[in-house]
C-alpha cells in the first residue's frame, strides 16, 4: 500500500514537471512566433526634419522585420498630422504639437526626440552670430543687407519652407513670437533642399534642423551662443521643438511595433545623437 503511494506521488511529480517543461515550451515558441509575426505594411508621412532619423530606423526595423514594409514621405508637419487624421497613412510625422484643429481627431501623440534648429548661410557670408532681434528683423524683410549686421555690402536672400511646414512653424513661434515673415523670399519644400539651395545661392540664409547641416553651409550662432546638444540641454541654446509620431487611435500590429521601436533604447542610444539630435531623457524638466 505504501509503495503504491510511493508510486503515486512520482508519476504525480513527473507529471507536473511534464506539464512546466511543456508549458515553458509553449512560451518560448510563442515568444518567438511573436517575433516572427510581426506582418504587414507601415506608412508614414510628414516632418522632412525627421526623415534623417527614420531612415535609419526604417532600416534597421525591416532588417530585423523582414515581414514588414515602412514606407516614410516628406510633405511637412501639418501634412502629416492631416494625413494620418484623414485615414491617408498610418503615422503622421510632426514638429509641432497638435493645433485646435486636430485635437479633436482621436490622435495619439508619441514624443520621440528634440529636433534642434540651427540657421544656416551661404559659406560666403562672413557674419558669424546674430541676435534674437537681429534673426527677427532679417525675416520680417526689415533687415535686407548683410552690412547692416556687421557683415559685406551683401543683399540677403531668405531661403526657408512653405507654410505647412513643423520648422517653419517652430521658427514663428520660438524666434518671432507672432511676427510675420517677410513675403520676399524663396520657398524649398523640405530641410535638405533649404541647405541645398543656401549652399549655392551667394549671401541666402535659413534654417534647418541640425541634422542637416553639413561643410557644404555656415551654422550661425543665436545670440552668441552655438548650437551644441549641450547648449540645448542646458538651456543656453533655445530653437528646438520636439518631434512626434501621430497615429489615429491607439496602434497596433506592424505600426505600434516600429514606433516601439524608434523609442527603443537600442534605437536611441545608437541613432540619436549619433544623427544630430537630442534625446528626450536627457532634457531638463
Amino acid at each position: 500500500m505504501k509503495l503504491f503511494r510511493k508510486s503515486k506521488t512520482f508519476i504525480a511529480a513527473v507529471a507536473l514537471m511534464a506539464g512546466v517543461g511543456l508549458l515553458a515550451g509553449c512560451g518560448g515558441t510563442k515568444e518567438q512566433a511573436s517575433g516572427t509575426e510581426v506582418q504587414g505594411t507601415v506608412t508614414a508621412a510628414g516632418s522632412t526634419a525627421l526623415l534623417p532619423l527614420l531612415k535609419p530606423a526604417q532600416e534597421e526595423f525591416q532588417k530585423k522585420n523582414p515581414k514588414v514594409t515602412v514606407n516614410i514621405a516628406g510633405g511637412g508637419s501639418f501634412t502629416g498630422m492631416n494625413q494620418v487624421a484623414s485615414g491617408a497613412v498610418n503615422i503622421g510625422n510632426s514638429d509641432i504639437a497638435l493645433t485646435p484643429e486636430y485635437r479633436d481627431k482621436g490622435l495619439v501623440d508619441f514624443k520621440v526626440v528634440v529636433l534642434p534648429f540651427v540657421f544656416i548661410t551661404n559659406p560666403d557670408v562672413t557674419v558669424d552670430s546674430l541676435s534674437h532681434q537681429q534673426y527677427v528683423d532679417i525675416l520680417t524683410g526689415k533687415i535686407t543687407n548683410w552690412k547692416e549686421v556687421g557683415g559685406k555690402d551683401q543683399k540677403i536672400t531668405i531661403i526657408h519652407r512653405a507654410k505647412s511646414s513643423g520648422s517653419r512653424a517652430t521658427i514663428a513661434d520660438v524666434v518671432l513670437n507672432g511676427a510675420s515673415f517677410t513675403d520676399a523670399a524663396v520657398i524649398q519644400d523640405s530641410n535638405g533642399a533649404v541647405k541645398t539651395a543656401i549652399a549655392s545661392t551667394p549671401g541666402a540664409i535659413g534654417y534647418v534642423d541640425a541634422a542637416y547641416i553639413d561643410g557644404t553651409v555656415k551654422a550661425l550662432a543665436y545670440n552668441g551662443v552655438q548650437y551644441t546638444p549641450d547648449a540645448v540641454i542646458s538651456g543656453k541654446y533655445p530653437v528646438y521643438s520636439y518631434g512626434h509620431m501621430y497615429t489615429k487611435g491607439q496602434p497596433t500590429g506592424a505600426v505600434k511595433a516600429f514606433i516601439d521601436y524608434v523609442m527603443s533604447p537600442e534605437f536611441q542610444n545608437a541613432h540619436v545623437e549619433k544623427n544630430n539630435f537630442v534625446p528626450i531623457t536627457k532634457m531638463k524638466k
